[in-house]
């Protein structure tokens, strides 16, 4: 007997890629259950399983960056407290990509790339752990949203949020609608999603001195032409980050979705006075915000 959840739940996450750098992405999970019956008659109850597989889902990749453990140019150095890491992704020709972060942060994937596939395997034997003895079978999903117009990869964090959203480096695949006195602009649209492709979005007041990090022997060398340096305090702990300065953005207002709305609708709007701008910024699957100027 088999028993499935389609759309059981969204992971907004990024990950490390040697090519892209830090990919910010939102896949949706499917599942299917493979079992016999309970003494309720059912595999599993459907409440559990959006509960508790959602839960165990979100806690082991949701809101974190997700790091190909086996890639040659991964790093992993653990802090003295016994709480915190560094990772330093070395990329070649001034491309690496340095963190400071609570252990928390972090999802490490058994492989040299993150993808679908390694996710997935990842995910089934966290998951398999905690199923009941009834279930023997399960299959995990993983799909990105269809989205017929333009879209782009961001990373961020927000050191307000009082949840997992103060992480440092996790993110988002989104989509974006940009309208000129209530037209839509593909061209627009397109042209901020080139530009933010595969982007880090920081916020202005999070910026420090690179000198002031806690950064790893591996990061010894990054000076501010090639980096910019990012810290901040949340309520889980230090997070810093070390990104290049060609796959970096700064805003001057907190990354929030609609604090990215409302700037992409001021930034059009001195190329466009005399129309009025509508920007619905969308953060991972269905939500966002709208902004207007």
């Amino acid at each position: 007997m088999q028993l499935f959840v389609n759309d059981l739940t969204v992971i907004d996450f990024s990950y490390l890629c040697p090519e892209r750098g830090m990919v910010g992405e939102s896949w949706i999970v499917d599942i299917i259950l493979d079992g016999s019956l309970n003494e309720q008659s059912m595999v599993l109850d459907f409440g559990r399983v959006k509960k508790q597989i959602k839960r165990i889902i979100d806690g082991a990749v949701d809101h974190k960056l997700a790091v190909p453990a086996e890639h040659p140019y991964t790093q992993v150095t653990h802090h003295d407290d016994g709480n915190s890491y560094w990772v330093d992704f070395m990329r070649p020709d001034q491309r690496s990509i340095h963190l400071f972060c609570p252990a928390d942060a972090f999802a490490f994937i058994d492989a040299q790339q993150v993808t679908m596939a390694s996710v997935t395997d990842y995910l089934r034997a966290v998951i398999k752990r905690e199923l009941p003895d009834n279930v023997q079978g399960l299959e995990l999903h993983l799909r990105a949203e269809e989205i017929p117009g333009a879209f782009y990869h961001y990373t961020h964090g927000l050191k307000k949020h009082d949840g997992n959203c103060q992480r440092i480096a996790h993110g988002h695949r989104s989509r974006i609608y940009i309208a000129l006195d209530g037209t839509r602009s593909e061209p627009l649209e397109q042209q901020w999603a080139s530009a933010w492709q595969d982007i880090y979005l920081g916020s202005e007041e999070d910026v420090v001195p690179i000198e002031q990090l806690q950064r790893s022997q591996h990061a010894k060398h990054i000076t501010e032409q090639s980096h910019v340096g990012y810290s901040y305090t949340a309520d889980q702990g230090l997070f810093e980050l070390l990104v290049p300065v060609a796959e970096n953005y700064i805003i001057p207002t907190d990354s929030t979705v609609e604090c990215i709305a409302t700037y992409l609708a001021q930034a059009i709007k001195q190329s466009h006075p005399d129309e009025l701008v509508q920007v619905t910024g969308f953060e991972g699957v269905g939500k966002g915000a709208i902004g207007y100027a």
